[in-house]
Protein backbone atom coordinates (compact mmCIF):
# COMPACT_ATOMS: atom_id res chain seq x y z
CA UNK A 1 0.00 0.00 0.00
CA UNK A 2 1.32 3.85 -0.57
CA UNK A 3 3.60 4.83 2.87
CA UNK A 4 3.83 1.22 3.20
CA UNK A 5 8.06 1.62 3.68
CA UNK A 6 7.49 3.86 6.62
CA UNK A 7 5.18 1.06 8.23
CA UNK A 8 6.30 1.09 11.89
CA UNK A 9 5.43 -1.59 14.62
CA UNK A 10 3.44 -1.61 17.64
CA UNK A 11 3.51 0.81 20.62
CA UNK A 12 5.00 -0.68 22.77
CA UNK A 13 8.43 -0.73 21.34
CA UNK A 14 10.56 2.28 20.13
CA UNK A 15 11.02 1.43 16.08
CA UNK A 16 11.52 3.61 13.39
CA UNK A 17 11.33 3.38 9.26
CA UNK A 18 13.67 2.10 7.08
CA UNK A 19 14.80 -0.63 9.70
CA UNK A 20 15.98 1.73 12.37
CA UNK A 21 15.15 -0.28 15.37
CA UNK A 22 15.44 0.21 19.27
CA UNK A 23 14.33 -3.00 20.99
CA UNK A 24 13.99 -1.25 24.34
CA UNK A 25 10.90 -1.42 26.17
CA UNK A 26 8.35 2.23 26.25
CA UNK A 27 9.05 2.99 30.14
CA UNK A 28 6.33 4.69 32.61
CA UNK A 29 7.94 8.40 31.26
CA UNK A 30 6.84 7.82 27.66
CA UNK A 31 3.27 8.06 29.15
CA UNK A 32 1.54 10.99 30.11
CA UNK A 33 -0.62 11.56 33.27
CA UNK A 34 -3.36 9.79 32.03
CA UNK A 35 -1.64 6.46 30.49
CA UNK A 36 -1.82 7.88 27.12
CA UNK A 37 1.31 6.96 25.13
CA UNK A 38 3.46 9.95 24.40
CA UNK A 39 4.76 9.67 20.70
CA UNK A 40 7.88 11.43 20.13
CA UNK A 41 7.75 13.69 16.89
CA UNK A 42 10.06 10.99 14.69
CA UNK A 43 7.35 8.35 16.11
CA UNK A 44 4.78 10.64 14.87
CA UNK A 45 5.65 11.53 11.54
CA UNK A 46 6.34 7.58 10.71
CA UNK A 47 3.20 6.58 12.24
CA UNK A 48 1.24 9.53 10.10
CA UNK A 49 3.44 8.63 7.10
CA UNK A 50 2.03 4.63 7.24
CA UNK A 51 -1.49 5.13 8.46
CA UNK A 52 -2.80 8.54 7.87
CA UNK A 53 -4.82 8.70 4.67
CA UNK A 54 -3.75 12.76 4.25
CA UNK A 55 -0.28 12.15 4.79
CA UNK A 56 -0.45 8.76 2.42
CA UNK A 57 -2.51 11.23 -0.03
CA UNK A 58 0.32 13.22 -0.06
CA UNK A 59 2.70 10.76 -1.03
CA UNK A 60 1.17 9.90 -3.50
CA UNK A 61 0.56 13.30 -5.64
CA UNK A 62 3.99 14.21 -4.72
CA UNK A 63 3.17 16.59 -2.06
CA UNK A 64 5.41 14.55 0.18
CA UNK A 65 9.20 13.21 -0.26
CA UNK A 66 9.99 11.14 2.53
CA UNK A 67 10.23 13.35 5.53
CA UNK A 68 9.75 16.42 3.55
CA UNK A 69 6.97 18.63 2.53
CA UNK A 70 6.99 19.79 -1.01
CA UNK A 71 6.15 23.60 -1.92
CA UNK A 72 6.77 25.99 -5.01
CA UNK A 73 8.88 25.23 -8.14
CA UNK A 74 11.95 27.44 -7.81
CA UNK A 75 13.76 26.13 -11.08
CA UNK A 76 14.37 24.15 -13.60
CA UNK A 77 16.73 21.93 -16.28
CA UNK A 78 16.67 19.84 -18.75
CA UNK A 79 16.28 16.60 -17.17
CA UNK A 80 15.01 18.26 -13.70
CA UNK A 81 12.86 20.61 -11.71
CA UNK A 82 13.89 21.99 -8.40
CA UNK A 83 10.85 22.71 -5.73
CA UNK A 84 11.44 24.10 -2.04
CA UNK A 85 10.19 21.85 0.55
CA UNK A 86 10.91 21.73 4.64
CA UNK A 87 11.84 19.02 6.73
CA UNK A 88 8.96 17.64 8.74
CA UNK A 89 10.98 17.18 12.22
CA UNK A 90 13.27 19.93 11.92
CA UNK A 91 11.28 22.63 10.04
CA UNK A 92 14.49 23.74 8.18
CA UNK A 93 13.41 24.90 4.41
CA UNK A 94 15.69 22.41 1.73
CA UNK A 95 15.89 22.64 -1.85
CA UNK A 96 14.83 19.17 -3.33
CA UNK A 97 16.21 18.55 -7.13
CA UNK A 98 13.18 16.27 -8.76
CA UNK A 99 14.78 14.08 -11.16
CA UNK A 100 12.45 11.43 -13.10
CA UNK A 101 14.70 8.39 -14.00
CA UNK A 102 12.81 7.10 -16.91
CA UNK A 103 14.01 9.86 -18.97
CA UNK A 104 17.56 9.50 -18.32
CA UNK A 105 19.45 7.35 -20.62
CA UNK A 106 22.91 6.02 -19.58
CA UNK A 107 25.04 9.11 -19.92
CA UNK A 108 22.93 10.92 -18.22
CA UNK A 109 22.74 8.42 -15.17
CA UNK A 110 26.32 8.19 -15.21
CA UNK A 111 26.50 12.13 -14.39
CA UNK A 112 24.03 12.00 -12.03
CA UNK A 113 26.24 9.58 -9.75
CA UNK A 114 29.12 11.42 -10.54
CA UNK A 115 27.08 14.71 -9.21
CA UNK A 116 25.84 12.95 -6.06
CA UNK A 117 29.72 11.55 -5.47
CA UNK A 118 31.21 14.93 -5.91
CA UNK A 119 28.67 16.25 -3.51
CA UNK A 120 29.22 13.83 -1.29
CA UNK A 121 32.81 14.58 -1.13
CA UNK A 122 32.11 18.03 -0.61
CA UNK A 123 32.05 20.04 2.88
CA UNK A 124 32.56 23.95 2.31
CA UNK A 125 30.95 27.35 3.24
CA UNK A 126 30.48 27.95 -0.46
CA UNK A 127 29.51 24.65 -1.51
CA UNK A 128 25.43 24.37 -1.79
CA UNK A 129 25.17 20.66 0.75
CA UNK A 130 23.51 17.51 -0.14
CA UNK A 131 21.69 16.37 2.97
CA UNK A 132 19.95 13.59 1.34
CA UNK A 133 19.09 11.48 -1.25
CA UNK A 134 15.41 10.29 -1.96
CA UNK A 135 15.13 7.02 -4.30
CA UNK A 136 11.71 5.72 -5.41
CA UNK A 137 10.94 3.37 -8.71
CA UNK A 138 10.39 6.36 -10.71
CA UNK A 139 11.98 9.50 -9.42
CA UNK A 140 15.49 10.59 -7.89
CA UNK A 141 15.37 13.63 -5.12
CA UNK A 142 18.16 15.36 -4.47
CA UNK A 143 17.43 17.18 -1.28
CA UNK A 144 19.70 19.90 -1.02
CA UNK A 145 20.35 23.35 0.81
CA UNK A 146 18.29 25.97 0.20
CA UNK A 147 19.81 28.96 -0.89
CA UNK A 148 17.14 31.49 -0.87
CA UNK A 149 18.88 35.06 -2.59
CA UNK A 150 18.66 33.85 -5.95
CA UNK A 151 21.71 33.54 -8.51
CA UNK A 152 24.13 35.76 -9.85
CA UNK A 153 22.78 35.70 -13.58
CA UNK A 154 19.66 36.85 -12.08
CA UNK A 155 20.88 39.88 -9.81
CA UNK A 156 22.80 40.81 -13.23
CA UNK A 157 20.23 41.27 -14.89
CA UNK A 158 18.16 43.23 -12.85
CA UNK A 159 20.80 45.14 -10.72
CA UNK A 160 23.06 45.80 -13.38
CA UNK A 161 27.31 45.40 -12.55
CA UNK A 162 28.56 44.77 -8.80
CA UNK A 163 30.33 47.25 -6.97
CA UNK A 164 33.72 46.58 -6.45
CA UNK A 165 33.44 45.47 -2.62
CA UNK A 166 30.68 43.48 -3.57
CA UNK A 167 32.90 42.01 -6.64
CA UNK A 168 35.75 41.42 -4.19
CA UNK A 169 33.35 39.51 -1.89
CA UNK A 170 31.29 37.19 -4.33
CA UNK A 171 34.64 36.13 -6.68
CA UNK A 172 36.62 35.55 -2.96
CA UNK A 173 34.10 33.14 -2.35
CA UNK A 174 33.76 31.48 -5.77
CA UNK A 175 37.89 30.77 -5.60
CA UNK A 176 38.02 29.52 -1.92
CA UNK A 177 35.04 26.98 -3.39
CA UNK A 178 36.57 25.98 -6.61
CA UNK A 179 40.32 25.61 -4.97
CA UNK A 180 39.22 23.50 -2.24
CA UNK A 181 36.76 21.20 -5.64
CA UNK A 182 40.37 21.03 -6.85
CA UNK A 183 42.50 20.25 -3.76
CA UNK A 184 39.88 16.96 -3.78
CA UNK A 185 41.01 16.91 -7.42
CA UNK A 186 37.11 17.39 -8.13
CA UNK A 187 36.33 19.19 -11.51
CA UNK A 188 33.19 21.47 -11.63
CA UNK A 189 33.23 21.94 -15.48
CA UNK A 190 30.05 24.47 -15.64
CA UNK A 191 30.88 27.12 -13.72
CA UNK A 192 28.32 30.21 -14.90
CA UNK A 193 26.16 32.77 -12.78
CA UNK A 194 23.02 30.94 -12.91
CA UNK A 195 25.11 28.01 -10.95
CA UNK A 196 26.37 30.69 -8.29
CA UNK A 197 23.34 31.11 -5.88
CA UNK A 198 23.66 33.55 -2.50
CA UNK A 199 22.36 33.10 0.72
CA UNK A 200 19.85 36.03 2.77
CA UNK A 201 22.88 37.02 4.48
CA UNK A 202 25.06 37.30 1.32
CA UNK A 203 26.83 34.10 1.72
CA UNK A 204 28.09 32.86 -2.06
CA UNK A 205 27.03 29.01 -2.66
CA UNK A 206 28.50 27.05 -5.92
CA UNK A 207 25.38 24.76 -7.22
CA UNK A 208 24.69 22.26 -10.19
CA UNK A 209 27.28 19.40 -9.90
CA UNK A 210 25.47 17.28 -12.92
CA UNK A 211 28.83 18.26 -14.94
CA UNK A 212 31.48 17.58 -12.57
CA UNK A 213 34.47 15.31 -12.40
CA UNK A 214 36.42 13.58 -9.97
CA UNK A 215 40.15 12.80 -11.92
CA UNK A 216 42.99 10.78 -9.97
CA UNK A 217 45.26 13.75 -10.76
CA UNK A 218 44.62 17.52 -11.39
CA UNK A 219 46.87 16.73 -14.38
CA UNK A 220 44.82 14.49 -16.03
CA UNK A 221 43.49 15.23 -19.39
CA UNK A 222 39.54 14.76 -20.13
CA UNK A 223 37.90 15.12 -23.17
CA UNK A 224 33.73 15.66 -22.94
CA UNK A 225 32.60 18.98 -23.89
CA UNK A 226 31.02 20.33 -20.88
CA UNK A 227 29.12 23.59 -19.56
CA UNK A 228 27.82 26.90 -21.57
CA UNK A 229 29.49 27.57 -24.34
CA UNK A 230 30.30 31.65 -23.58
CA UNK A 231 32.04 30.39 -20.42
CA UNK A 232 33.61 27.49 -22.62
CA UNK A 233 37.59 27.78 -22.38
CA UNK A 234 39.28 27.88 -26.02
CA UNK A 235 40.18 24.67 -25.40
CA UNK A 236 36.99 22.83 -25.11
CA UNK A 237 36.20 24.17 -28.90
CA UNK A 238 39.21 22.30 -30.29
CA UNK A 239 38.32 19.19 -30.04
CA UNK A 240 41.12 18.58 -27.84
CA UNK A 241 42.04 16.56 -24.55
CA UNK A 242 42.00 19.39 -22.04
CA UNK A 243 43.18 19.50 -18.40
CA UNK A 244 40.31 19.96 -16.29
CA UNK A 245 41.05 22.93 -12.92
CA UNK A 246 42.00 24.93 -16.29
CA UNK A 247 38.99 25.19 -17.79
CA UNK A 248 36.82 26.18 -14.20
CA UNK A 249 39.68 29.12 -13.94
CA UNK A 250 38.68 29.83 -17.16
CA UNK A 251 34.93 30.18 -16.16
CA UNK A 252 35.97 31.99 -13.42
CA UNK A 253 37.58 35.10 -15.87
CA UNK A 254 34.32 35.38 -17.18
CA UNK A 255 32.27 35.18 -14.35
CA UNK A 256 34.40 38.13 -12.83
CA UNK A 257 34.18 39.88 -16.28
CA UNK A 258 30.07 39.63 -15.78
CA UNK A 259 30.84 40.66 -12.75
CA UNK A 260 32.31 44.10 -13.00
CA UNK A 261 31.05 45.13 -16.42
CA UNK A 262 27.63 43.71 -16.60
CA UNK A 263 28.28 41.78 -19.88
CA UNK A 264 30.05 39.13 -21.13
CA UNK A 265 33.53 39.29 -22.71
CA UNK A 266 32.81 36.92 -25.51
CA UNK A 267 29.59 38.18 -27.68
CA UNK A 268 28.16 36.69 -30.75
CA UNK A 269 25.41 36.48 -33.18
CA UNK A 270 26.44 32.94 -34.27
CA UNK A 271 27.54 30.29 -32.48
CA UNK A 272 30.78 29.84 -35.08
CA UNK A 273 31.38 33.23 -34.09
CA UNK A 274 31.82 32.74 -30.64
CA UNK A 275 34.03 30.07 -30.86
CA UNK A 276 36.41 32.21 -33.21
CA UNK A 277 36.19 35.21 -30.58
CA UNK A 278 36.97 32.87 -27.57
CA UNK A 279 39.84 30.85 -29.44
CA UNK A 280 41.58 34.25 -30.44
CA UNK A 281 40.75 35.29 -26.81
CA UNK A 282 39.27 38.63 -27.94
CA UNK A 283 37.68 40.74 -25.71
CA UNK A 284 38.20 44.53 -24.24
CA UNK A 285 38.20 45.09 -20.53
CA UNK A 286 36.38 48.74 -20.53
CA UNK A 287 38.86 51.16 -18.76
CA UNK A 288 36.88 52.41 -15.91
CA UNK A 289 37.83 48.68 -14.38
CA UNK A 290 39.97 49.24 -11.65
CA UNK A 291 43.57 48.33 -12.89
CA UNK A 292 44.23 45.78 -10.49
CA UNK A 293 41.14 43.89 -11.14
CA UNK A 294 41.54 44.47 -15.15
CA UNK A 295 45.35 43.03 -14.77
CA UNK A 296 43.30 39.94 -12.51
CA UNK A 297 40.76 39.61 -15.61
CA UNK A 298 43.75 39.80 -18.47
CA UNK A 299 45.67 36.79 -16.34
CA UNK A 300 43.12 34.58 -16.35
CA UNK A 301 41.56 35.05 -19.70
CA UNK A 302 44.70 33.68 -21.82
CA UNK A 303 44.13 31.57 -24.74
CA UNK A 304 47.06 29.51 -23.96
CA UNK A 305 45.55 27.20 -20.40
CA UNK A 306 48.91 26.88 -18.87
CA UNK A 307 49.55 31.02 -18.91
CA UNK A 308 45.94 31.69 -16.94
CA UNK A 309 46.86 32.72 -13.57
CA UNK A 310 46.53 29.63 -11.23
CA UNK A 311 44.44 29.67 -7.86
CA UNK A 312 46.88 30.71 -5.72
CA UNK A 313 48.10 33.37 -7.64
CA UNK A 314 44.58 34.69 -7.68
CA UNK A 315 43.79 34.63 -3.99
CA UNK A 316 47.05 36.60 -3.67
CA UNK A 317 46.52 39.11 -6.10
CA UNK A 318 46.70 42.70 -5.12
CA UNK A 319 42.60 43.09 -6.09
CA UNK A 320 41.59 40.75 -3.55
CA UNK A 321 44.20 42.02 -0.84
CA UNK A 322 41.80 43.47 1.25
CA UNK A 323 39.36 40.78 1.49
CA UNK A 324 39.14 39.08 4.73
CA UNK A 325 37.63 35.46 5.88
CA UNK A 326 35.72 34.68 8.85
CA UNK A 327 36.22 31.03 8.75
CA UNK A 328 38.97 30.55 11.72
CA UNK A 329 35.93 31.40 14.32
CA UNK A 330 34.11 27.49 12.89
CA UNK A 331 34.75 24.27 14.14
CA UNK A 332 35.93 22.11 11.63
CA UNK A 333 34.14 18.86 9.71
CA UNK A 334 33.72 15.78 11.27
CA UNK A 335 35.75 12.85 9.72
CA UNK A 336 33.23 10.14 11.23
CA UNK A 337 29.50 11.61 11.94
CA UNK A 338 28.74 8.36 13.69
CA UNK A 339 31.15 8.38 16.35
CA UNK A 340 31.14 11.76 16.83
CA UNK A 341 27.97 11.57 18.20
CA UNK A 342 27.59 7.75 19.88
CA UNK A 343 31.38 8.36 21.91
CA UNK A 344 32.12 9.90 24.35
CA UNK A 345 35.46 10.97 22.52
CA UNK A 346 35.35 14.47 21.16
CA UNK A 347 36.92 13.50 17.81
CA UNK A 348 36.49 16.03 15.43
CA UNK A 349 33.62 18.10 15.99
CA UNK A 350 33.64 20.87 18.57
CA UNK A 351 32.16 20.01 21.88
CA UNK A 352 29.23 21.98 21.86
CA UNK A 353 28.31 21.60 18.36
CA UNK A 354 28.71 17.86 18.90
CA UNK A 355 26.45 18.28 22.13
CA UNK A 356 23.86 20.56 20.41
CA UNK A 357 23.36 18.26 17.49
CA UNK A 358 23.19 15.21 19.98
CA UNK A 359 20.82 17.04 21.79
CA UNK A 360 18.13 17.93 19.17
CA UNK A 361 18.59 14.55 17.65
CA UNK A 362 16.94 12.84 20.99
CA UNK A 363 14.40 15.53 21.30
CA UNK A 364 13.52 14.69 17.88
CA UNK A 365 12.92 10.77 18.85
CA UNK A 366 16.03 9.46 17.47
CA UNK A 367 18.08 6.93 19.78
CA UNK A 368 21.96 5.93 19.51
CA UNK A 369 20.27 2.89 18.14
CA UNK A 370 19.09 4.07 15.16
CA UNK A 371 22.24 6.08 14.65
CA UNK A 372 24.22 2.64 14.95
CA UNK A 373 21.89 1.15 12.33
CA UNK A 374 22.21 3.84 10.07
CA UNK A 375 25.72 5.20 8.79
CA UNK A 376 25.24 8.79 8.92
CA UNK A 377 27.84 9.02 5.63
CA UNK A 378 25.07 7.20 3.59
CA UNK A 379 23.09 9.73 1.95
CA UNK A 380 19.59 7.42 0.84
CA UNK A 381 18.59 7.56 4.74
CA UNK A 382 16.50 10.28 6.64
CA UNK A 383 18.59 9.84 9.41
CA UNK A 384 20.75 11.27 8.11
CA UNK A 385 19.07 13.88 6.25
CA UNK A 386 17.83 14.92 9.77
CA UNK A 387 21.55 14.77 10.98
CA UNK A 388 23.59 16.96 8.45
CA UNK A 389 20.51 19.77 8.64
CA UNK A 390 20.86 20.03 12.19
CA UNK A 391 24.59 19.70 12.02
CA UNK A 392 24.37 22.62 9.52
CA UNK A 393 22.47 24.55 11.48
CA UNK A 394 24.64 24.15 14.54
CA UNK A 395 27.71 25.54 12.23
CA UNK A 396 25.30 28.61 10.46
CA UNK A 397 25.21 29.59 14.20
CA UNK A 398 28.78 29.48 14.86
CA UNK A 399 29.49 31.73 11.84
CA UNK A 400 30.00 28.85 9.11
CA UNK A 401 28.29 30.97 6.56
CA UNK A 402 29.49 34.35 7.54
CA UNK A 403 30.86 35.99 4.11
CA UNK A 404 33.98 37.93 4.33
CA UNK A 405 34.62 41.46 4.33
CA UNK A 406 36.81 44.18 2.81
CA UNK A 407 39.13 45.59 5.48
CA UNK A 408 39.46 49.09 3.62
CA UNK A 409 42.76 50.86 2.46
CA UNK A 410 46.19 48.73 2.22
CA UNK A 411 49.38 50.58 2.73
CA UNK A 412 52.23 48.21 1.63
CA UNK A 413 50.22 45.92 -1.22
CA UNK A 414 53.32 43.92 -1.57
CA UNK A 415 53.86 42.83 1.84
CA UNK A 416 50.14 43.11 3.24
CA UNK A 417 49.39 40.88 -0.10
CA UNK A 418 51.66 38.13 0.73
CA UNK A 419 50.26 38.37 4.57
CA UNK A 420 46.98 38.36 3.24
CA UNK A 421 47.57 34.86 1.04
CA UNK A 422 49.53 33.65 4.13
CA UNK A 423 46.78 34.13 6.09
CA UNK A 424 43.98 32.70 4.00
CA UNK A 425 46.07 28.89 3.20
CA UNK A 426 46.16 28.86 7.25
CA UNK A 427 43.65 30.34 9.25
CA UNK A 428 40.45 28.74 7.85
CA UNK A 429 40.00 25.23 9.66
CA UNK A 430 37.24 23.96 7.16
CA UNK A 431 38.99 24.29 4.02
CA UNK A 432 42.95 24.34 3.33
CA UNK A 433 43.95 26.03 0.77
CA UNK A 434 47.34 25.27 0.56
Amino acid sequence: MPGSQYRVPSAKIHHSQYSLTDSSEIGPEDEDADGELRLTPLQKLTTALCKDEKTIKELIIGRRVGFYKVRGEIGSGTFSRVKMAFNALTKDKVAIKILDKTRLDHQAQRLLSREISSMESLQHPNVVRLYEVVDTPSRLFLVLEYAGGGDLHNRICSEGKLSDNTCKITFAQILSAIKYMHNLNIIHRDLKAENVLFTCSGCVKVADFGFSTQVSNRNDTLDTFCGSPPYAAPELFKDEYYVGPQVDVWAMGVLLFFMVTGSMPFRAETMGKLRRSIIDGAYTVPPWVPGPCQRLIKGILKPAPAERCAIDQMLGCDWLLPVEFPWSLVPPEPVSPLQSLLDLDRGDLEEEVEEEVRVLLEELGFTSEHLRNNPLKESRSPVTGVYRILLHRAQKRRGYDTPPVVRGMVRDPKREGLRAYRGLRHTSKFCVLS
